[in-house]
């Protein structure tokens, strides 16, 4: 048990750090010191990928407009 434990933590940490990574890749392009096409095409498909999708989960959540009251 105590393995699914370590597991799921590491599962949880990767994820935290892959994110981490996205943020550093963010920063580094709107710095100007990295360009999206310096990186292999691969990388280059799976952040545009993850971004989208975090894209769309966010409008998704956002349920009501800025004018909308409750």
């Amino acid at each position: 048990m105590a393995s699914l434990t370590g597991s799921g933590e590491f599962t949880r940490l990767d994820a935290e750090l892959i994110r981490v990574i996205e943020d550093v890749v963010d920063v580094l392009i709107d710095r100007g010191l990295l360009r999206l096409t310096d990186l292999p095409a691969e990388a280059q498909r799976k952040l545009m990928t993850r971004k989208g999708a975090r894209a769309r989960l966010r409008h998704g959540l956002d349920l009501l407009g800025p004018d909308d009251v409750i």
